[in-house]
């Protein structure tokens, strides 16, 4: 029997420069960060509430993503103008300003370092 979603694993080039990204201008907090494998690949696990989120080394990832519509990464918030104007303040690329979607709540898109795309939402209340 399927559970549910235990976490989202993003894989980089350079993760602990994407972790730093997350953590300093998206405001993730890091719970750990983990040395894997014989290579010293790394390994930082945020402490997200819900499925796990985790950014890790990768051999076979070079340079930025070729589709990042693909797969996005929701990032739930309390309160989107804030932190929307906090990503903004911090130069975080956007590609979407806030939007609403109806009986859902409120999206707005931007880029991270490797060029995936990530969204902040603000899901209305039930």
């Amino acid at each position: 029997m399927i559970k549910g979603i235990d976490g989202v694993l993003l894989s980089s080039e350079n993760a602990r420069k994407l972790a730093d990204f997350y953590r300093e201008k998206v405001g993730l907090e890091l719970a750990e960060e983990y040395e894997m494998g014989d290579k010293g690949e790394n390994y930082f696990d945020f402490k997200m509430k819900g499925a796990g989120f985790g950014i890790m080394d990768h051999s076979d990832i070079k340079g930025k993503a070729k589709d990042p519509k693909r797969l996005l990464i929701n990032i739930e918030v309390d309160d989107i103008d804030k932190e929307v104007a906090r990503l903004k303040k911090n130069k975080v690329k956007v590609i979407q300003d806030k939007y609403h979607v109806e009986s859902y709540g409120w999206i707005a898109t931007f880029e991270d370092l490797d060029g995936n795309y990530f969204q902040l939402v603000q899901v209305r209340a039930s």
